[in-house]
């Protein structure tokens, strides 16, 4: 009786072991699958947040960041937690690049200067005219190139694009002046939802153009040069009308909030 009850429990063990061995590969594998199927995921996330940094930087070491970021999400995604993977993955990959880039100093003292002359001469020319310049008033009024011009707005987009995410210490992180979904107090719900009114209103303000590129390029996730290729032009040029449709909106909503 002793040795059949053994011999029952060391068969109950094995195939304990044998359902655990065979849990975990199949665990291993699903993680596998999710990490090789999300892969793209990586350089498109790279390629949109380098759009906003200075050209010389490293791509591989902001991909490798980023692979790493997908691999701990494919560990720790939990099906009964969250939602869908890729939604889950992308946050993951988007904040190891960016601790990657933490620590960077990307906006040099003469760069900021020249943005807020820029917002200076916009506010400016809007109280004078009623309404605010276009990229060729901006730059005369500001006495420079329209070349100037561009480099100066797309030094404003990298600094909006760091301080979005705490990189910068020029203005506070929108992430600490926007309230999480789930913030349960009715003031800082009833902020933050006051907050998207101006957004959307600013945005439905913006010309023609501007509200086209902001639409492709975040509300349908494309890249830069996806977008040059749906608007037939140079990705330099979508790059140029980018900063500035983001300029434009940021002094919408300086004034407006």
């Amino acid at each position: 009786m002793n040795t059949e009850t053994s011999s029952t429990v060391a068969a109950k063990t094995l195939g304990a072991k044998a359902r655990e061995a065979y849990a975990n590969e199949s665990q291993k594998a699903r993680e596998e699958e999710r990490i090789l199927s999300h892969l793209p995921m990586v350089r498109h996330i790279v390629n949109k947040i380098a759009g906003h940094l200075r050209r010389n930087i490293d791509l591989d070491d902001l991909i490798s960041a980023g692979t790493v970021g997908l691999v701990k999400a494919a560990h720790a995604f939990d099906p009964a937690r969250h939602t869908e993977f890729s939604t889950y993955a992308y946050i993951r990959i988007q904040g190891a690049v960016i601790d990657e880039l933490r620590g960077r100093s990307f906006i040099p003292a003469e760069s900021s200067r020249a943005i807020r002359k820029a917002r200076e001469v916009y506010q400016t020319f809007l109280a004078v005219n009623g309404r605010p310049p276009d990229d060729e008033e901006l730059a005369a009024q500001a006495g420079i190139t329209i070349e100037k011009l561009y480099k100066t707005l797309e030094d404003a987009r990298r600094q909006h694009f760091l301080s979005i995410h705490g990189l910068s210490d020029d203005q506070p992180a929108l992430g600490r002046l926007l309230p999480a979904d789930e913030e349960s107090e009715p003031g800082p719900q009833a902020e933050r939802h006051e907050l998207l009114q101006c957004l959307t209103r600013a945005i439905q303000e913006l010309p023609e153009r501007d509200r086209t590129l902001i639409i492709l390029y975040y509300d349908r996730d494309l890249t830069m040069r996806e977008i040059a290729e749906t608007l037939e032009v140079t990705e330099s040029r979508v790059s140029q009308m980018h900063a500035s449709a983001l300029f434009r909106l940021s002094m919408k909503l300086r004034s407006a909030l």
